[in-house]
């Protein structure tokens, strides 16, 4: 009796600490208050999507450019595709600066950071009176390549979260086999005081762990 409730205490454990960062915070923030917290992966899914909404936008402007469509009316049909662009859209209408713009929507939506990138086009295509179209189609390239390098970096570290999750495991495999081998490790562990500490040191050092290799795999993932 005592061995079961102590193995389903170590697995209730190891799967909390197994738990992506995000995904804890959003189970505490539902105590503060709804909306407070989103899951890391659902803003993994929306920085995503928005770095892909980015590419679409570049493409379609260089697109409608292209065909003859001034600026304002290029504009306005990427806002339409993607929503998020039409402060840009209210600038130009009104005189304002669209690269500002721009990069103000870049500065509010972490996944639309390349949103510089077209600025910074939109910009130099403006002072200079070069083609916008072509600076535009330029630009569309580079994130293209950006992005491919995005999905190699994200796919590396996706086998690097994997592998520190499975290495989590260990200790508790461990422990399940030294019970299946005659030992006794649960009464050691929760039966004295240095097994008492141990635990909670190893249990410690396990979430610290974890947390600072989803650290850097957001670092390097970072755009």
């Amino acid at each position: 009796m005592v061995s079961a409730w102590v193995t389903a205490l170590a697995l209730g454990a190891v799967v909390v600490l197994l738990l992506p960062a995000g995904a804890r915070s959003q189970q505490s923030g539902r105590a503060r208050g709804p909306g407070r917290a989103w899951s890391l992966r659902s803003r993994r899914r929306e920085r995503a999507a928005d770095q892909a909404a980015v590419l679409e936008v570049c493409d379609l402007l260089a697109a409608e450019l292209a065909s003859g469509q001034p600026p304002g009316a290029a504009l306005a049909v990427a806002g339409e595709r993607w929503p998020p662009l039409q402060p840009a859209v209210e600038a130009h209408h009104l005189g304002a600066d669209v690269p500002h713009a721009l990069r103000e929507v870049a500065t509010r939506r972490p996944g639309a950071a390349d949103l510089r990138w077209v600025a910074g086009a939109w910009q130099v295509a403006h002072h200079s009176g070069h083609g916008l179209a072509a600076a535009l189609e330029r630009t569309a390239a580079g994130l293209r390549a950006r992005r491919r390098t995005r999905r190699l970096v994200d796919s590396e570290l996706a086998s690097a979260r994997a592998t520190a999750r499975l290495v989590a495991c260990l200790p508790l495999a461990v422990l399940l086999m030294g019970s299946g081998a005659g030992s006794d490790p649960w009464g050691f562990l929760l039966g004295t005081s240095v097994g008492g500490a141990c635990l909670l040191a190893g249990l410690g050092l396990l979430a610290l762990g974890l947390r600072w290799i989803e650290r850097l795999a957001d670092r390097a993932a970072a755009p």
